[in-house]
């Protein structure tokens, strides 16, 4: 494309970035100059000067001069044009197919389970928003860092390669390999450039000389003595080791410490010194001095020529120059990678990227991520040189793994982590096996770098192993695990033999693990030391999808699988020939004989590692499955065979794992114990316990079963259990042999029941999963998590649950908590195994139980027969042939006699159990085979020896008749059942011997065993029946004597009785008088002369502390309420609005209508004696004193405690105030009502407010005048008539209610403000008054929100908490000096009456007005107050006080809403011409002319009465709230309900509101017109009116956390697109999303952290104290958890909102299913932000999970 006309003269060309350098370009574009020669001049010349200051570099300068000096001249050298222009035209030009995109840590990755070709392929988040896979089943993982983006990658997929961003049609041009092709000129100048590039690039990245450069590199200009003393990352220090070496060893502050700490753990190394050689040689040793004394190790430090640290940097920015070179075109690829390929003709030496894989360990971290960078552009994008590179990889592969093992850096790091990327494709890894024979390189790799756990015998033992060498060492394991993760479809000869070979030398491997770590049993003493084990068992686990991967292959082939097995035979009997020393015993039972060699697991050492033996069973289970046993006898002679040998070792180690269920190995510790774990555990088990019951199977299938029985029983050391020998009387032994004998026939059950194995049964893999599934399902309903958990998985992490789980269980959702549950479908009960080979003993108990209880619950018997089990398949079906020979009846005759005889000491129950169910199969076995063949050609005949006798002795007994008698043993009442149902069998097979002859009586026999099973079955009921009865009878009997003895009681405590009636009756009566009164409807109005009486229930309250009862009253001890003071930003207007951290000069009387911030009281509704709780604070800060080790959850210095009974978080109590009975008399009350209007009472207030102010002004005392003329309509207004119209004496309050007021108050004040509590604040009752109307407000939003009806629908704990509250907030005053709450009062009406305002008085529009109700109501009665006399308004007085401050309010509030919200243009227009319009509109034709016209009369007036209605109701509930428990005035009916219309009403009238609201300014006009006047010239709201400044709207809009996207990825996406603002590397950062108002935030991350108050804080924690004044919730994206905070020392996790289909949560994305959001659980956390508990979750969370004080929560 680029072709040489488009080119202007080179050297002009390279005008204006570089004129300077205008001659290089020209000289290297010269033929005749030697380029190399050249370009390593201009670099000597110019790189030791632009990387001089290597101690603070100034990297955007150096970046510039890099580019002018060396990349521009080069680019247009190489391009031959202008670079921009030239790679802007190869970009659009089209681009690769494969998306390559290399992750970072921490980077999401998505895997498709449907279409992956294994777990290794994963896409970008792009690429997977793009593709088909986002409707699949998707995985999502945090990537470690290093992989890269498989799209497009054909190989990877099996469906949906390409994304459709890389799709060939994506891109303008038609084919696929559509990239540019490079003209010729530009490919011959690459191949110029690149290879002195890549040289460069080598030679420095491998440069060992610290003082010298090559010589190439040196000018000849004098050698400068500068040098650099430059320190490496490693793994073994911590940062702070780091930091402390340096600080003492440099002097330097800690500031710069921890920036060369930070710089050399992200880039590897740093100059921390530069100096002369000496100075940077002595820095060198001291670091290295301080740092060997911290840590045994040293530091890596170096010192370095400043010209090398120059050339090393740059040779860096020049991988990173060709790296962004490579994703332009195909052809740069193409040649870099020959260029790196070629080796030098003759020489030895490896190529360039040999080279540099081979020094990748010596690199630093930045180098090497340049590298592995560069060869994921060039070499993996380019499937042809990919190969080449996997060639080279292999070739080297011994050596790279070497160097990585001795290495310390981490896997991702290290240039073996590309493993993956080559062996995991298909194609790829069938070369690299055949061509390079890369599994016997990688399995003699593994013996070489194991070669010192080695013993004396070649056998491995771990002991003082090295866990971070050993971690190292199992990446090589994985490799093999990834070279095998295809198997091959098609087998070449050259393929069997290469594979082979690495089959072999696996079994190398294998063969040092036979055995290995063998263990003797302590006798007498304990052993001293745990041996190590976890090695052990760990390779075990990592080796065990390689060894059924292994097996897979080998069965895929049938000559592969018959040499394979003669190979892994040869390898078992090589191991098993060792130590056979002793002479062979003989052993008798029954007539027959055993020759085996003495063994006794109990004596002799004994080892649980047997691979080679398990491979062997696995290999021999797939002949059987292939058919191809048939041809074993070619490849395995029988007398080679040698069966015995083969079952002895697996059996040592089942005797093993009795012995220690039989306590006999106690004294071997706890590594045996858990090694035992594991060996059954779903992790190892596949490959070791089922394993081993297969051999004992394989066993049985070729032994003579009576010679199988005696080897057992001679394995378990039972020879003389079952010998006539009297057994002795030591209990411990004879518990012992109990045990060995469960254990034993255990063994014996599973090797004949235990088929569902693919080749040991026709069974396929489903059917075993499904098995599996209905087993564990058997014990109780699990989660989906639970059941993956308890189920093996496959090489591709998969256990194949979902395929076959609908099939057996029906899923239930979950709830609001919890997760959803499989519960198992009835038809496949019948399924059920008791000894199913996988229950663990707890399993095993709980899953009897379960099924009993469920028979039972049906009303039928307990019996729980083994299910028929499928056909042993040819190779196996001699096994059976164990349940009917002699020895076996021998045992199970025994031990039925053993239980008859009732010798109790030697047989248990779980014996007998095992014997029944022994017996079932036999029966089952029998009948199958019947059912199946004529008679006489079944030659199993389990009925027949059942039914023998044990000998000719006159006393012997047969099996049946031993059966007859069982049932009439007590101890085994409970198998009753299952021994009728094995009575029933034996007479089913009986049936079916004598008549199968006929087959029509065959089957009318199988119908009359039924009919007989049933007589046996309503007997049965009949039984359970008459049981029942019994117990019923047994019940009533027990009820009668129990009612006796309580009259009785009555009638000793006759008085105490009749007292508790009497008082029930007067309450009764007392109920009926208020019930008729309230049919009065005046009675449920609260304010005004119509006033309804006060309900007041007597309070009588239990302290929870001393359990003692006490009434409430004011003279009493005080009662208090437990509570929770918090600062709280739920219903804010205004997010950004910056909050004062600290409240010293805060103001806090007039609250802003936005409600930025207010003060939450709630309470969890405990109560407490006031001095009960005193003792119980001080004992708990006792306690902490003397445990000061232990870190609290509450702050005691703060007055923190957790609430006795509920534990909730509490930081202060409530003293409860009984509220005061107040009742209007009717006539008095209409006197007054003639007297006092709004205007008269306006006038009463103001003089008595002005004399106040006269009289502090004078400081006198004046004596009170008598009262004249009282209730007279006397105009003359003095200082003393507020008093005419009724005062009462103030209430007398006991000292300790006093006490808990004024503690209280000050906790409000100290939390509200964050300031130190002072008693005598003046704004003390201010911040009282606050925290009332705010609390009120956020119950208020808490309801509409729910959509709940205003009152009756409150939780008692609010109900409790607000009614103490607002009584608290109206006695308060009276702890304060009167004449401070009236400066208040009078502030407070200053912004409803002009003539009060004063300089500080804000707007009208500046105010919350129910804040100022609030305020204004609780304490106006300190207008009453006298010197001489403690005065308070009567119930009349009163009652219009707070009708006239509610009315001014509620116009004042009506202003607000109309000047703010009602200024809009009507949307849609429904002219309505109602009264209310009406009275509207000549409303807002009076403020159109106070405002001069700036407030439009234009607006319709049903417009501005809508919004009136809308914007005054939020104001209205919480008045009404307000008043109901201030005065106790019970509330209309329609206000318990939901409804809008009614409730506007009833709103209205139990306020004392017109229903039409304009009608009050009619109502008062002449007083409020002068008002009216001075609100609308306000100059705030006239410059709202102008659209100069924005009011806040009514109603306020209701705050809900953030929207979530429904699906998890599109917030994963909107993460990986976060970039930090303070950070400029592109490391992937933590993103945290705020809940409260969406901010995401880089958290956890230094970066981002911030200075408060002289104190380190986190992005979140910081954020937290102005997003939600502390308090605020988190959602972590990339860990899908919810971090709940407050202040800065506290925080817990919370499950995230989002579920997957199985209705789990996926903390840290362990399980990687797609996630959702769901609605109830998010809506869950909402109620938890605005019910105010998020600070009581965290201290639940915190003392449930007390682990979790180790985490920092400040720097969060």
């Amino acid at each position: 494309m680029a072709d040489g006309a488009d080119r202007g003269p080179v050297a002009g060309a390279a005008g204006g970035r570089a004129a300077a350098q205008a001659p290089e370009p020209a000289m290297w574009c010269d033929e005749r100059f030697d380029f190399q020669a050249t370009f390593l001049q201009c670099l000597a010349k110019h790189v030791p000067n632009i990387y001089s200051a290597e101690m603070d570099p100034l990297v955007e300068k150096q970046e510039e001069m890099v580019q002018a000096a060396i990349l521009y001249p080069l680019e247009c050298y190489l391009f031959g044009e202008d670079p921009d222009m030239f790679l802007e035209k190869l970009q659009q030009s089209g681009t690769s197919q494969l998306c390559g995109k290399v992750f970072k840590g921490g980077e999401t990755t998505y895997s498709c389970r449907d279409c992956a070709v294994d777990p290794t392929c994963v896409l970008c988040i792009d690429c997977f928003q793009n593709s088909i896979h986002k409707n699949h089943r998707y995985k999502m993982h945090s990537s470690t860092g290093g992989g890269f983006c498989d799209c497009g990658d054909t190989e990877a997929w099996k469906a949906g390669p390409l994304c459709t961003k890389h799709e060939p049609g994506a891109s303008s041009s038609p084919k696929e390999n559509s990239e540019c092709q490079l003209n010729e000129e530009i490919m011959e100048h690459s191949r110029r450039v690149f290879p002195s590039v890549i040289k460069y690039i080598v030679d420095m990245l491998i440069w060992e000389e610290e003082k010298e450069l090559p010589e190439e590199l040196t000018i000849s200009r004098e050698k400068v003595d500068s040098y650099y003393c430059v320190l490496f990352n490693d793994e073994h220090h911590s940062y702070d080791h780091v930091i402390y070496s340096l600080q003492r060893a440099l002097g330097c502050e800690l500031g710069e410490a921890q920036l060369h700490t930070t710089a050399i753990d992200k880039e590897g190394r740093r100059a921390v010194k530069a100096g002369h050689y000496a100075s940077c040689q002595e820095a060198k040793e001291e670091i290295k001095r301080h740092s060997e004394n911290v840590s045994q190790r040293p530091l890596h430090v170096e010192v370095l020529h400043a010209d090398v640290m120059a050339h090393q940097k740059f040779a860096l920015r020049l991988g990173s120059w060709l790296n962004k070179l490579m994703s332009y075109s195909s052809d740069f690829r193409q040649i870099f990678c020959q260029i790196c390929l070629k080796e030098e003709a003759g020489s030895e030496k490896p190529c360039f990227i040999s080279k540099l894989m081979l020094w990748d360990a010596r690199l630093h971290k930045g180098a090497r991520k340049v590298l592995h960078e560069l060869i994921f552009s060039s070499f993996f994008m380019e499937m042809e040189y990919k190969k080449f590179f996997a060639v080279e990889f292999v070739k080297y592969y011994k050596a790279l793994q070497k160097e990585y093992i001795s290495d310390d850096h981490d896997r991702f790091l290290s240039v073996t982590a590309l493993s993956v990327q080559m062996f995991t494709v298909p194609t790829l890894a069938r070369h690299l096996i055949e061509e390079q024979n890369v599994i016997t390189t990688i399995t003699e790799t593994l013996l070489e770098v194991l070669p010192e756990y080695l013993d004396k015998n070649d056998k491995f033992n771990f002991q003082g192993y090295s866990q971070d060498k050993l971690t190292r060492v199992y990446s090589v394991i994985y490799d093999l695990r990834y070279i095998l993760v295809s198997k091959p479809t098609v087998w070449t000869d050259r393929l069997r033999e290469r594979f082979l070979e690495g089959f072999v030398s696996f079994l190398r491997i294998l063969t040092c693990m036979q055995g290995m770590e063998e263990i003797k049993r302590q006798i007498g003493q304990h052993i001293e030391v745990d041996p190590d084990w976890e090695a052990a068992i760990t390779i075990q686990m990592q080796l065990k999808n390689i060894l059924l991967m292994f097996q897979e292959w080998c069965a895929s082939d049938e000559e592969l699988l018959l040499r394979s097995y003669r190979e892994c035979h040869k390898a078992v009997m090589r191991c098993s020939m060792n130590g056979r020393s002793r002479e062979k015993t003989i052993f008798h039972l029954c007539g027959h004989t055993l020759e085996s060699r003495p063994y006794r697991v109990s004596a002799d050492p004994v080892s649980i590692h047997l691979p080679l033996s398990r491979t062997l069973a696995g290999l021999h289970v797939r002949l059987s499955k292939t058919g191809a046993i048939s041809r074993l006898h070619e490849f395995v002679s029988p007398e080679e065979f040698q069966v015995e040998l083969l079952v002895e070792y697996p059996l040592r180690c089942l005797v093993l794992v009795a012995q220690v269920a039989a306590e006999m190995w106690r004294r071997n510790g706890l590594s045996l114990i858990s090694q035992v774990f594991y060996y059954q555990d779903v992790k190892c088990r596949e490959e070791m316990y089922d394993k081993d019951i297969i051999m004992l199977q394989i066993g049985a299938s070729l032994m003579d079963p009576n010679q199988f029985l005696l080897l057992i029983l001679q394995r378990y050391e039972l020879a003389d259990a079952f010998k006539k020998i009297k057994p002795t009387k030591d209990q411990d032994l004879i518990k012992q042999y109990n045990v060995l004998i469960e254990e034993m026939l255990q063994i014996l059950i599973y090797i004949v029941g235990e088929r569902y194995v693919p080749g040991i049964s026709n069974v396929t893999k489903e059917d075993v999963i499904m098995r599996e599934i209905i087993h564990l399902l058997c014990i109780e309903p699990m989660a989906h998590s639970a059941i993956t958990k308890s189920l093996p998985e496959n090489e591709n992490n998969e256990t194949g649950l979902e395929n076959v789980i609908n099939k057996v269980a029906t899923f239930k959702k979950p709830g609001v908590s919890g997760h959803g549950v499989y519960e198992l479908k009835d038809e496949c009960l019948k399924e059920f195994n008791m000894f199913f080979y996988h229950y663990t003993k707890t399993q095993h108990s709980k899953a009897e139980h379960t099924q009993k209880k469920r028979r039972k619950q049906e009303n039928r018997d307990e019996a729980l027969p083994p299910p028929p089990p499928p056909d042993f398949s040819p190779a196996f079906s001699n096994v059976v042939r164990i349940l009917n020979c002699d020895v076996m009846m021998h045992i199970l005759r025994t031990l039925l006699q053993r239980a008859v005889e009732l010798e109790t000491h030697l047989w248990t129950e779980a014996m007998i159990q095992m014997v029944l169910h022994l017996l079932s199969l036999g029966l089952l076995e029998e009948k199958q085979q019947l059912q199946k063949s004529p008679e006489e050609e079944v030659t199993f005949d389990f009925y027949h020896k059942a039914t023998r006798m044990g000998s000719s002795a006159l006393n012997a007994v047969n099996v049946l008749m031993l059966l007859e008698k069982l049932k009439r043993v007590p101890q085994l009442e409970a198998q009753k059942d299952t021994v009728n149902w094995i009575l029933q069998m034996f007479d089913l097979v009986k049936r079916l011997r004598e008549k199968s002859s006929l087959v029509t009586v065959g089957a009318t026999s199988g119908s009359e065993a039924t009919k007989g099973d049933e007589s046996t079955q309503d007997k049965e009921k009949a039984e359970r029946k008459r049981k029942a009865e019994a117990a019923r009878l047994h019940r009533q009997k027990i009820m009668a004597q129990m009612s006796a003895l309580q009259r009785n009681f009555i009638e000793t405590h006759k008085l105490l009785y009749e007292n508790t009636l009497e008082a029930q009756g007067k309450d009764d009566a007392i109920m009926e008088e208020e019930s008729t009164s309230s049919a009065i409807d005046y009675s449920r109005i609260a304010l005004g002369p119509k006033r309804g009486p006060s309900v007041i229930e007597k309070e009588v309250l239990t302290c929870i502390l001393c359990q003692e009862e006490q009434e409430v009253k004011f003279e009493s001890a005080a009662m208090v309420l437990s509570a929770c003071v918090q600062k709280s930003t739920a219903l804010t207007q205004n997010r950004s609005r910056i909050l004062e951290l600290s409240g010293d000069t805060l103001d806090p009387l007039f609250m802003h209508p936005d409600l930025p911030c207010g003060t939450h009281t709630g309470s969890c509704g405990h109560v407490m004696h006031a001095a009960c709780w005193q003792k119980y604070f001080e004992a708990m800060q006792l306690n902490f004193r003397q445990r000061l080790h232990v870190e609290q959850i509450f702050d005691l210095e703060n007055g923190e405690y957790l609430c006795p009974l509920c534990k909730s978080l509490c930081n202060t109590v409530i003293p409860i105030v009984p509220l005061q009975a107040q009742k209007i008399n009717s006539e008095d009350a209409e006197a007054v009502a003639q007297i006092l209007s709004l205007a008269r009472w306006l006038e009463i207030v103001t003089v008595r407010i002005s004399g106040y102010s006269v009289k502090n002004a004078k400081g006198e005392k004046q004596s009170l005048p008598p009262f004249t003329n009282k209730g007279t309509g006397n105009s003359t207004l003095e200082f003393h008539s507020i008093l005419s119209f009724g005062v009462q004496s103030s209430a007398k309050y006991s000292s300790s209610i006093k006490e808990m007021l004024i503690l209280f108050a000050t906790t409000i004040y100290r939390v509200g403000l964050k300031v130190a509590p002072n008693e005598a604040d003046s704004r003390i009752p201010m911040m009282t008054w606050s925290t009332c109307a705010f609390t009120i407000q956020c119950i208020e939003n808490l309801l509409e929100t729910e959509g709940k009806p205003l009152f009756g629908s409150l939780q008692n704990r609010q109900h409790s908490g607000l009614k103490a509250l607002v009584q608290f907030a109206a006695a308060q005053r009276t702890t304060s000096p009167q004449l401070l709450i009236q400066k208040h009062l009078i502030r407070l009406l200053g912004v409803l009456l002009p003539n009060y305002k004063g300089e500080d008085t804000p707007s009208l529009l500046e105010v919350d007005m129910f804040h100022i109700l609030v305020g204004a109501v609780l304490s106006f009665p300190s207008l009453y107050w006298e010197d001489a006399v403690d005065l308070q308004p009567s119930s009349v007085s009163s009652a219009y006080n707070h009708l006239y401050l509610f009315h001014l309010t509620t116009l004042a509030h009506i202003m607000q809403i109309v000047i703010s919200s009602a200024t809009e243009s009507p949307t849609a227009h429904t002219s309505d011409n109602s009264e209310e319009a009406q009275s509207a509109q000549s409303f807002c034709r009076e403020v159109c002319q106070y405002t001069s016209g700036c407030f439009s009369q234009d607006i319709p007036g049903w417009l501005v009465w809508d919004c009136v209605k809308k914007g005054i109701m939020p104001y209205l509930r919480c008045a009404a709230l307000f008043f109901h428990y201030l005065l106790g005035v019970s509330p209309p009916e329609e206000l318990l309900q939901v409804s809008e219309e009614g409730q506007f009403k009833a709103l209205c009238s139990y306020l004392s509101l017109p229903t039409n609201l304009f009608v009050l300014f009619h109502e008062y006009w002449d007083t409020v017109n002068p008002l009216l006047q001075r609100w609308c010239t306000d100059p705030v709201v006239l410059s709202c009116l102008k659209g100069k400044s924005i009011a806040i709207r009514y109603p306020r809009k209701r705050n809900h956390l953030i929207e979530l996207p429904e699906d998890y990825s599109c917030l994963l996406n909107q993460a990986s697109q976060f970039r930090c603002p303070r950070s400029s590397d592109d490391e992937q950062k933590h993103p945290v999303l705020c809940l409260f108002c969406g901010a995401m935030l880089c958290s956890q991350n230094t970066c981002c952290q911030e200075l408060v108050n002289g104190e380190e804080l986190g992005a979140c924690t910081s954020h937290a104290l102005q997003c939600g004044a502390g308090v605020c919730m988190f959602l972590k994206i990339r860990e899908c958890k919810v971090v709940l905070i407050e202040g800065k020392t506290r925080g817990c996790l919370y499950p995230a909102p989002y579920l997957d289909e199985y209705g789990e949560t996926d903390p840290g994305l362990k399980r990687g299913n797609p996630l959702h959001l769901c609605q109830e659980r998010y809506r869950k956390l909402h109620l938890l932000w605005q019910q105010h508990c998020i600070i009581e979750e965290i201290a639940r969370s915190q003392e449930t999970n007390q682990i979790f004080f180790g985490f920092n929560w400040q720097l969060l």
